[in-house]
C-alpha cells in the first residue's frame, strides 16, 4: 500500500529487505541458510550494543513486489522467525 501511494509501478523489480532478530548467532546462522535457499541473500550482523544477545538476520532480493509475492514472502519470514524463536521485524523496499 506504501509503494504505491508513493507512485511506484508494482510491475518493476525493486530492492527488498527483511528483518529478522535471532537469540543467538548460531540461530541467526540457520535463518539466513535457510533464507539464502529461498534466493535471498542474507547477512547476520553482531548485535547492536543497546540490544546485547539479539542477532539481526537481513535478507534481501530483487522482486517484483506483487500483492502474491509480498504475502508470500510476509508468511515465509514470519513462519522462519516463529519456527527458530526469534523475531520478523518486517520488510522495506525501494520505490
Amino acid at each position: 500500500d506504501q509503494l504505491m501511494k508513493a507512485g511506484a509501478n508494482l510491475t518493476e523489480p525493486r530492492h527488498v529487505l527483511y528483518y529478522s532478530y535471532a537469540p543467538s548467532e548460531d540461530v541467526a546462522n540457520a535463518m539466513r541458510d535457510e533464507a539464502s535457499t529461498k534466493g535471498y541473500t542474507a547477512n547476520v550482523r553482531e548485535p547492536l550494543p543497546e540490544y546485547p544477545g539479539q542477532w539481526s538476520m537481513v535478507s534481501e532480493i530483487k522482486a517484483v513486489t506483487s500483492p502474491d509475492f509480498v504475502r508470500d514472502a510476509d508468511d515465509f519470514f514470519q513462519d522462519l522467525a516463529d519456527r527458530h524463536g526469534a523475531e520478523y521485524d518486517g520488510w522495506e523496499a525501494s520505490v
